[in-house]
């Protein structure tokens, strides 16, 4: 057998592995016309969610949703669940008589059997599951979902603190396992308590670094190398215990030497509360940061450039109405390896709107992030808004309440039309589906309906029906003793499908 034959069957067989659908094939070696056919977009047959642990403070109340949108293709069989990492604590963990112990704990069980029973399972594609817990016991947990349940399968962690660091809601869509992550917008300030939280899911160790960038470039650290994760685990790691400088503005990077892991950012303020940095989008010339509410005090841009070339950024904020260039911050320079920060001050001024970056002659790859502030004096909280990647065929965000709830669609480069649908509620309900269109450099804060008879949570999916790309984020808001609590999640594509080509001739002719 030749080396391009064994390389077709290599790569076929692969694929197969992620999507349970691929056919190998061989090359046509008769003479005849060897084009492939069109691919075919299947729904993946696997997935796997990582949710950090949600917080160390005893006044911690955290709720789970877990969420599959219906998808076509995917046959009638599967199942999705989420467990407690290695030695942690189940949310649903139960005594000998079925009621919860007040501890979590179930007898003599070791971690292990606590870890190997699930927090949550999936009932149906196109309905919410939710559980919830409370304290600093609960763990961080590992999710995987198969066949139906695979494609789109979303999970969202959202934890309300009444008091102390950090106090206010925070809230973090569980992430796939990768081997690369940046966060823009960390910080090892004295009034910041900043953990990058790791989560392995496999069987095996990880090995992990951890670098951090100011605005004079790499912070001289040799504790941040080589931090191992054990096996089907969580490390979180103090960020202010990996180098002596104090910087309010940071750029962490995350690289996976060996293995694979999920990745966040724990960031907690003494007097402005706290929330989650999910990872930015990859590196890129133009970026997107959607969804600003309309009534922050303060936003700050932190961008970061990878290697040693400087980027110019030009500034644009996507209103309702169009785009503006904000007056005193039309551009910003990032030098190479090193952190640049921009301060907006109150830039929507009462208006929805999303930062649009874009080069302002050579494109250079950066990575950036918005710290977002709401209220004033002792009454402020903070949230995170990560560039992020277009909404794409599809995107879903869990746990939407019949209150609080706002959804921001943007389109950055041109006109577009997009499907939001509302599920059917976690407790009961039917499901509702809209179309609106978004001109081109603006950004709507749409009117989407709950769900009739709405009972529980519901989740929000969006799909792009024509038009250019669309970017999106999702505002949860709740009042807590006056402080104007809010957490933002972006809507990347889910990738819940994927491209499968299929070929004109059958590999039998191997075996003869």
């Amino acid at each position: 057998m030749n080396r391009q034959t064994l390389s077709l069957i290599a790569g076929a067989t692969a694929l197969a592995a992620v999507t349970g659908f691929a056919t190998l094939s061989a090359p046509d070696t008769s003479g005849g016309d060897t084009t492939a056919k069109a691919a075919a977009q299947l729904p993946v047959q696997r997935t796997s969610l990582l949710c950090p642990q949600p917080s160390s403070s005893d006044l911690a109340e955290t709720a789970y949703t877990a969420f599959t949108p219906v998808t076509e293709g995917t046959g009638g069989e599967g199942g999705a669940e989420l467990v407690a990492a290695a030695g942690g604590k189940a949310a649903s963990d139960t005594g000998d008589d079925g009621e919860k112990d007040g501890t979590g704990d179930k007898g003599d069980n070791s971690g292990k059997d606590k870890a190997a029973k699930p927090v949550i399972e999936a009932k149906e594609p196109g309905k919410p599951v939710t559980d919830d817990t409370d304290g600093g016991d609960s763990p961080a947990l590992i999710g995987t979902a198969e066949g139906k349940f695979a494609p789109g399968w979303t999970v969202q962690e959202t934890t309300e603190v009444a008091a102390g660091t950090g106090r206010g809601l925070l809230g973090v869509s569980c992430a796939a396992p990768d081997t690369e992550f940046w966060f823009p917008g960390a910080s090892t300030a004295a009034d910041r308590t900043d953990y990058v939280h790791l989560v392995n899911p496999d069987d095996s160790a990880a090995v992990v670094d951890i670098e951090l960038f100011g605005k004079d470039g790499a912070l001289k650290s040799t504790v941040g190398d080589g931090i191992t994760v054990q096996p089907s685990s969580s490390e979180p790691v103090l960020l202010s215990t990996l180098a002596t400088a104090k910087e309010a503005d940071l750029t962490v990077h995350v690289n996976v030497r060996s293995g694979r892991v999920a990745a966040a950012v724990q960031a907690l303020d003494d007097k402005q509360g706290g929330d989650w940095l999910s990872a930015a989008a990859d590196p890129a010339g133009s970026l997107v940061l959607p969804g600003i509410p309309r009534d922050a005090t303060s936003v700050t841009l932190v961008a970061f450039a990878p290697g040693e070339t400087d980027a110019d950024l030009k500034l644009r904020l996507a209103s309702p109405n169009g785009p503006i260039t904000p007056a005193g911050n039309e551009t910003l320079h990032v030098k190479g390896g090193m952190t640049a920060t921009a301060d907006l001050g109150a830039i929507t001024r009462g208006e929805p709107g999303s930062l649009i970056l874009t080069p302002t002659d050579r494109a250079v790859p950066v990575v950036a992030g918005l710290r977002v502030v709401r209220g004033k004096g002792a009454a402020r909280e903070t949230a995170f808004i990560p560039a992020t990647r277009a909404v794409g065929a599809r995107a879903t965000v869990a746990d939407n309440r019949a209150r609080g709830t706002t959804l921001a669609l943007t389109a950055p480069t041109a006109a577009a039309k997009v499907k939001v649908t509302a599920s059917a509620g976690s407790g009961g309900g039917e499901a509702t589906t809209k179309t609106f269109t978004i001109k081109a450099g603006t950004t709507q804060n749409v009117e989407m309906p709950a769900p009739n008879g709405l009972k529980g949570t519901y989740a929000l999916t969006v799909e792009s029906t024509s038009g250019g790309p669309v970017h999106a984020s999702r505002t949860l808001e709740s009042k807590l003793d006056g402080v104007p609590a809010f957490t933002i999640q972006t809507l990347p594509d889910d990738r819940g499908m994927v491209a499968v080509p299929e070929a004109r001739q059958d590999l039998s002719i191997l075996q003869r």
